[in-house]
């Protein structure tokens, strides 16, 4: 898989208020991989894909992407290049699902330029595959929690940009599209994107991810592949309590 699609972190650290939140965070994000960012709350899991996305500017290092800095990327570039999934998509959004979907294609647009048949196409089929289609003309006040959540998805596959990072994609899907979104983030890494996400879900990193980094206290404890990095042993150190994991290949879209 081209390494320009890598997400590179080097040295990478956070501070606020005197507090280091991240420390001497080193970690390859390959492209063609599901990664996922795992460990406890306030281990440093959101503040990591924050500054893999370039939205926070690390107090120390810095991440790259085809040795470009992530976080000097102007807006365009950055878009064009790196797509994003929130944790939480705002309920009072005063726009259609079709509309908050079409905010994805933004980037290729100009000021003045109106939407071409592929723009429309590239909404379309996003949110087909999000099952979300028929709900195109309804209005992001009228979903539920796991509805606005699947639309946020539609808007990052529309925006076709080849890195794609998510902040707890599966907190408000059911269990029948948390897994529904697993195989497609598979998809996608089979096409060569780059996937991160951050899950609390011990599970679902163990079944779908190639690789998973274990934070805990701001800190890198280990990175590499599920089986390897997901020890009962591990986990009981990290989360303070014992896990068992059944670990077996990842699965892929039918």
């Amino acid at each position: 898989m081209p390494d320009t699609h890598t997400l590179k972190a080097r040295e990478l650290g956070y501070d606020i208020a005197g507090r280091a939140l991240l420390r001497d965070i080193r970690l390859d994000l390959p492209a063609g991989q599901v990664s996922a960012l795992l460990g406890p709350n306030g281990a440093g899991k959101t503040t990591l894909l924050r500054l893999l996305a370039g939205l926070t500017i690390p107090s120390h290092g810095a991440v790259r992407l085809a040795g470009q800095c992530v976080c000097r990327m102007d807006a365009l570039q950055r878009a064009r290049r790196i797509a994003w999934v929130p944790q939480h998509l705002p309920a009072d959004i005063p726009l259609t699902v079709a509309e908050f979907a079409a905010l994805g294609r933004m980037p290729y647009l100009g000021a003045f330029t109106r939407p071409s048949p592929q723009d429309r196409a590239a909404v379309a089929e996003a949110l087909a595959i999000v099952e979300m289609d028929s709900y195109a003309s309804k209005r992001l006040d009228t979903l539920s929690g796991g509805e606005r959540q699947r639309v946020a998805i539609a808007r990052a596959l529309a925006q076709q940009a080849p890195v794609i990072l998510l902040d707890e994609p599966t907190n408000h899907l059911d269990l029948r599209h948390q897994h529904k979104l697993q195989l497609l983030l598979r998809e996608l890494a089979a096409q060569g994107k780059t996937v991160v996400q951050v899950l609390h879900d011990l599970a679902l990193a163990a079944e779908y991810a190639d690789r998973v980094a274990l934070l805990d206290g701001g800190k890198l404890t280990a990175d590499g592949a599920p089986s390897t990095v997901l020890t009962p042993e591990r986990l009981l150190a990290v989360y303070r309590w014992p896990v068992r994991l059944r670990h077996h290949a990842p699965q892929r879209a039918a």
